[in-house]
């Protein structure tokens, strides 16, 4: 999840650059700020956020919260009043 400063037409570029470099590596948005992605090792996790690290810009803050597969399954989430089903981890030979 992240905060990017916005105020000035190159900020507001560059937060948007930001965000398209995490879609390009396999993230997904849960919330216009909160990006997702599974990761099956810890090595792959370091891989990921040393590219995020490179692709932030200056101003930004950035903090990368690390959840194994139980605990993500038990996430509980709401559209509205509705209650989502709880979403199950990616096999590892899924492709996205």
């Amino acid at each position: 999840m992240f905060d990017l400063p916005v105020v000035e037409k190159v900020e507001r570029k560059a937060a948007m650059n930001f965000r398209n470099t995490l879609l390009d590596m396999g993230f997904e948005m849960a919330q216009f700020s909160v990006y997702m992605r599974f990761c099956t090792s810890q090595a792959q996790i370091d891989t990921y956020c040393r590219h995020v690290e490179e692709a932030l810009p200056d101003g930004g803050k950035v903090n990368i919260l690390i959840f194994t597969d139980k605990q993500y399954e038990r996430i509980i989430s709401y559209h509205g009043k509705t209650k989502k089903h709880s979403k199950k981890s990616p096999d590892q030979f899924d492709l996205f």
